[in-house]
């Protein structure tokens, strides 16, 4: 194929992962209710981690600006979409990339995009049912007064839940990377053991970054991350592949 060709190809892979994430949105916005229940969930006194945890409060959501709600819809219903659309997505990267592979190859980045699949949900499970229930609390609670009192507007906790889940989602992504990278010779089970001290600083700093300055839901994301690696650097090869096992074509 020519550069033209591929660039066609890719077009047309960006096209229908677009056209999925848009076609599970509209869905997400006809169906308000049952989209809204699960967006609001986490905000109410009788989410199970509350009651596990036996915290207490009271968040009553605000609206202060005439078109909010219907943006906070929209927003919603586009995460929603993005989120079921996700396994498409990587089915069409996977069908854009697989034709470029060695048949060694193709088998690692198979693998690396089903593993890819299975951490996303995984990362959304831990943002929806720990981290944002940490932040709720640890924020509603927080004053820097006895004179200010929190009124949550719906706007602020659509984008903390979006930013929340959706980040932790793409953070759990990366053990994914270095399996793949140590499958195609880069890195090593022994490199990786050299680099545990600056991996755990880069888990800590990813978890500052897609979590608020709260030290909970930092150690929330920070611990299963680390895990990852640990489990990362199970899963690499001793040694990097050599040069004939890489080598056999398709």
């Amino acid at each position: 194929m020519t550069f033209w060709d591929h660039l066609e190809e890719l077009r047309g892979t960006i096209f229908r992962s677009i056209l999925a994430i848009c076609l599970f949105s509209v869905l997400g916005f006809v169906f308000k209710r049952a989209l809204f229940y699960v967006v609001f969930r986490p905000a109410s006194p009788d989410f199970f981690i509350y009651r596990f945890l036996g915290w207490d409060f009271q968040l009553d959501l605000i609206n202060v600006e005439m078109a909010a709600q219907f943006f906070v819809h929209l927003q919603a219903a586009f995460g929603a979409g993005l989120i079921v659309a996700f396994p498409y997505v990587v089915w069409e990267l996977w069908k854009f990339i697989a034709p470029a592979l060695y048949q060694k190859e193709k088998k690692s980045v198979r693998a690396a995009f089903l593993m890819a699949t299975v951490l996303f949900y995984m990362g959304v499970a831990v943002g929806y049912f720990l981290v944002l229930p940490a932040c709720v609390q640890f924020f509603l609670n927080y004053s820097v007064s006895d004179q200010v009192s929190n009124a949550i507007t719906i706007g602020s906790y659509m984008s903390m839940f979006t930013s929340t889940v959706l980040m932790i989602g793409l953070a759990f992504e990366f053990p994914t990377v270095i399996w793949l990278l140590s499958k195609i010779g880069v890195l090593t089970r022994e490199q990786l053991r050299k680099g545990r001290r600056y991996a755990l600083v880069g888990v800590l700093v990813i978890a500052a970054i897609v979590t608020p300055a709260d030290p909970l839901s930092m150690l929330i994301v920070a611990a299963p991350l680390y895990l990852l690696y640990e489990i990362a650097i199970l899963l690499c090869s001793k040694s990097p592949a050599s040069p004939e096992e890489s080598g056999s074509a398709a």
